[in-house]
């Protein structure tokens, strides 16, 4: 009270008679009221900054990243204009890419993967083979070492190999490697291609061969899974996305695609824009367990300046004064906090384009961003006033009698209809911000009701257990266990804050680790017993018995040995794809008629098949006008196809009707092909058609002798083993969840900060309660024990309902987003469980140790 009296009596002859709005006053005693409090403001009010800096990272490399797409789109593509398509362009579409060449320049390219043969590590490697000719790209460069080799290679038989797997195999410049049929000679290593990212380099390394050298490699046979490029540098009188959405009908109608640098930016803008919005939606949540410190901690603060804000209350100070010199208080603090969170997100925006580095495709050079810093500062003070309000409306209800009756429960007792308002603006805010963040009003839907559904069933968790040990108190146990007990539900307990605020952030946090745990156990399944870790494809129709025999020689078995053969949809009953442009409310998309379908044929379902509607049986019939056919049933879904329906389909020229008469459920998890479409046997066995085997290898050395047997008879096949393909999904799958895990940690921080805000500000109720018990005979090891209690019940509730929370929302992302198969693995949460009841317990008690370790009339007079 001393700081009061000295303050009234320096503002003795400023204060108003009549209490009037006094803005220039209020604010001098807003200042002056903050002297012996201004550690527990910082303190609670570091729980906003984090989730500011977090924020403010996110949106200033978001602006450094689209900035960066601006300035260097054109050497994304290396050309004005690039038409693609994955099959051998026929007459029609031969005439037209051949009608654009006249408008400038065009380079080919020719794109398959193959198995490559590295002579001097007598090694092989599944690869990207990309066979080019022209001047390509027209804008950028493809970065070698050494430079003039991305020239130089075009002229003889010479390649260029990805720079990574050179060292993995130990080559060098001037060594051999087979493609296919053909031997050439590394005239440099591949540093960057343009638009390909470090991740794609790893998951599809790239050979680059002159094109006219193609042919003599045997690699393109019939069924060769091949795709063409056509780049063109465009004269300047040509505006290239003109000429693509002039041209785009006509290139749907043969299955080719374009891109150019504004689709380009638009469509990269976009993947990285969704990027963005997810981690800053992280950081969100973040920013939303330190709005809850706030709200709780200036509720406890404000229970501390009832007495004070009585006296003014006497000396003539309005309810509307003191709320205002509150409210002050909570905007400086914002402001303050803003200013700190914009400098730090300001700083951390410098490590992100080096976290983010495997994934971009452009060389992002981070600046500070004005507009992110400032969204940053004025959402510091908005989101401290909104969840300030709360505990600062009772203000204005505060008698001057609280200087002689020392009961507070009035500020929760009485009802303020402007706290409705309050809830419904944070409500609001929440929507509007998710909105803002991800993009779509319905997922904006879902995770607001999410927050709001995990703070009420924390809240009633926390209303619930405080009811229940009030009303089951256990009067026969001994005093500790009382009086820890008592703490739970006594006035100015800390049971709601504590746990709303741990339960959050241990249920954050406990998602992420589980959603990742359930995504990296579903491509673990291929190292387990029985499944395969090798496969074979490209297997022509005259290699199918060799390639089997060869397999069982080698002591290795067939698992699977599928025919597959490559089709076109061309009528789903009467409509064509002409009907469906024409016709946008039938909801079916142009691409089912313009995409080839790699289908296979057989009278069985497979092991990762499952029956949905229909009958497809072993002796299937297949006389008649129509072939019956087997469909995915989400694929049926997609195109409006049910059981009885016609599909029309075209096999390499030769129309056959089809009758859907079997619907089935895929796991596209399931090592092994899978297919959205499957004939009977009896119909395609003549039809051109390529085969796919897997097998399975004890080890690697035995897989690495396997494969070099097959390149070195079999030069067109490609073989990959499962194993590459694990070890590649686990690195990118690592380097995803180090990025999410980093911002993670901001929530973990600021969980931390609100934990020891939370126990902090509430300091001065356990002092008094403290001192009291050993006034009244307790001694220091039972305060010791009944403060251990209180945290240790707190903590260990809290951390077991965020863990509860954390699993069902880590089943419902499985299920519902990314449709996996849900896996609960709960080493993570126990390990979680325990960290957050020992974090909870540690900070408590340390928070603590001053008062059992001082006499009880010197911590009065240091509190007082």
């Amino acid at each position: 009270m001393t700081e009061y009296k000295e303050s009234v009596s320096e503002l003795d002859n400023d204060l108003p008679v009549k209490p009037k709005l006094n803005v220039p006053w209020l604010l001098r005693m807003a200042w002056r009221d903050t002297r012996r409090s201004r550690g527990k403001l910082l303190l609670f009010l570091s729980s906003i900054v984090l989730g500011i800096a977090a924020l403010v990272a996110i949106n200033s490399f978001r602006d450094s990243l689209q900035r960066a797409i601006d300035e260097q789109a054109r050497s994304l593509i290396g050309a004005d204009l690039v038409i693609g398509m994955n099959k051998e362009p026929d007459s029609l579409a031969t005439a037209l890419v051949d009608s654009v060449r006249d408008l400038g320049s065009r380079s080919n390219e020719n794109r398959l993967l193959s198995m490559v043969y590295f002579v001097n590590g007598n090694a092989t490697r599944l690869v990207q083979v990309r066979a080019l000719e022209g001047g390509f790209p027209y804008f950028g460069k493809i970065e070698t070492v050494p430079q003039e080799a991305s020239r130089t290679f075009r002229s003889g038989r010479r390649a260029l190999v990805d720079y990574n797997l050179m060292l993995q195999y130990e080559a060098k410049a001037g060594d051999s490697i087979r493609v296919g049929n053909q031997t050439f000679v590394i005239e440099g290593a591949l540093r960057r291609i343009p638009g390909q990212t470090a991740m794609t380099a790893a998951v599809a390394p790239v050979v680059y061969i002159p094109k006219q050298y193609l042919p003599e490699t045997g690699l393109v046979q019939r069924g060769s899974r091949v795709s063409y490029y056509f780049y063109y540098d465009l004269a300047d009188t040509v505006e290239p996305d003109t000429l693509g959405k002039k041209l785009e009908p006509r290139l749907e109608e043969y299955g080719m695609f374009y891109d150019t640098v504004q689709t380009r930016k638009e469509s990269m803008g976009r993947s990285y824009d969704e990027l963005a919005r997810f981690l800053a939606l992280v950081g969100f949540v973040a920013l939303l367990l330190g709005c809850v410190g706030v709200a709780s901690a200036v509720h406890v603060y404000m229970r501390d300046k009832l007495k004070t804000i009585g006296v003014l209350r006497c000396l003539g100070m309005s309810g509307r004064q003191a709320f205002l010199v509150y409210l002050f208080q909570v905007s400086g603090m914002g402001l303050l906090g803003g200013l700190i969170g914009a400098a730090i997100g300001s700083v951390v925006q410098l490590v992100l384009p080096e976290l983010f580095k495997a994934f971009l495709p452009v060389n992002v050079d981070a600046y500070f961003s004005v507009g992110a810093a400032l969204q940053g500062v004025m959402l510091g003070v908005f989101v401290s006033v909104l969840f300030a309000l709360l505990p600062l409306l009772s203000i204005r209800q505060v008698s001057p009698l609280i200087t002689l009756r020392a009961n507070v429960e009035h500020l929760t007792n009485q009802k303020d209809p402007l706290r409705w308002v309050v809830y419904a603006l944070i409500l609001l805010f929440i929507l509007l911000f998710s909105r803002w963040q991800l993009g779509t009003w319905w997922q904006a839907g879902y995770f607001t009701g999410g927050v709001v559904a995990a703070f009420l069933v924390l809240a009633s968790l926390a209303k619930l257990l405080s009811w229940t040990v009030r009303r089951f108190f256990p009067t026969n146990w001994g005093y500790v266990w009382r009086q820890g007990l008592a703490n739970l539900y006594r006035p100015n307990n800390q049971t709601l804050l504590l746990m709303v605020s741990i339960g959050l952030g241990t249920a954050l946090i406990g998602t992420l680790f589980m959603v990742q745990r359930t995504l990296l156990s579903e491509v673990s399944i291929a190292g387990s017993e029985n499944q395969p870790n090798l496969v074979l494809f490209d297997i022509q129709n005259v290699q199918r018995e060799e390639i089997g025999a060869l397999t069982k020689n080698e002591g290795l078995p067939i698992i699977y040995y599928d025919p597959i053969v490559t089709v076109r949809l061309e009528k789903i009953n009467s409509l064509t794809l002409s009907d469906v442009r024409a016709d946008t409310t039938l909801e079916i998309s142009p691409r089912v008629f313009t995409r080839e379908y790699r289908i296979t044929y057989r009278n069985t379902l497979s092991d990762a098949e499952k029956t949905t509607e229909g009958t497809w049986e072993a002796n299937q019939s297949v006389n008649g006008d129509l072939v019956p056919v087997s469909l995915e049933d989400r694929y049926a879904e997609r195109m409006k196809v049910k059981i009885g329906d016609t599909l029309v389909f075209n096999v390499q020229g030769a129309p056959i009707a089809t009758r859907v008469s079997h619907l089935r459920q895929v796991d596209w998890n399931r090592v092994q092909s899978n297919f959205l479409v499957v004939f009977p046997a009896g119909v395609l066995e003549d039809a051109p058609q390529f085969h796919v085997l897997m097998t399975r290898t004890n080890n690697e050395q035995e897989a690495a002798q396997f494969q070099r047997k097959v390149v070195e008879q079999y030069p067109n096949i490609s073989t990959i083993g499962l194993d590459l393909i694990l070890q590649t999904l686990d690195e990118v799958v690592s380097q995803i969840s180090f990025v999410i895990q980093f911002m993670a940690l901001f929530s973990i921080f600021t969980g931390l900060l609100v934990l020891v805000g939370s126990v902090n500000v509430s300091k001065f109720q356990r002092v008094q309660e403290s001192v009291l018990l050993r006034t009244l005979g307790a001694n220091r090891r039972q305060i010791f024990a009944i403060t251990a209690l209180e945290y240790l019940l707190l903590g260990e509730l809290a951390a077991f309902i965020g863990c509860a929370i954390a699993f069902g929302a880590s089943w419902a992302l499985s299920v519902f987003s990314f449709e996996v198969e849900f896996v609960p693995v709960v080493w993570p949460l126990l390990i979680i469980f325990v960290l957050v009841a020992a974090l909870t317990l540690t900070v408590g008690l340390l928070n603590s140790r001053g008062i059992l370790n001082r006499p009880p009339l010197e911590v009065l007079r240091r509190e007082a």
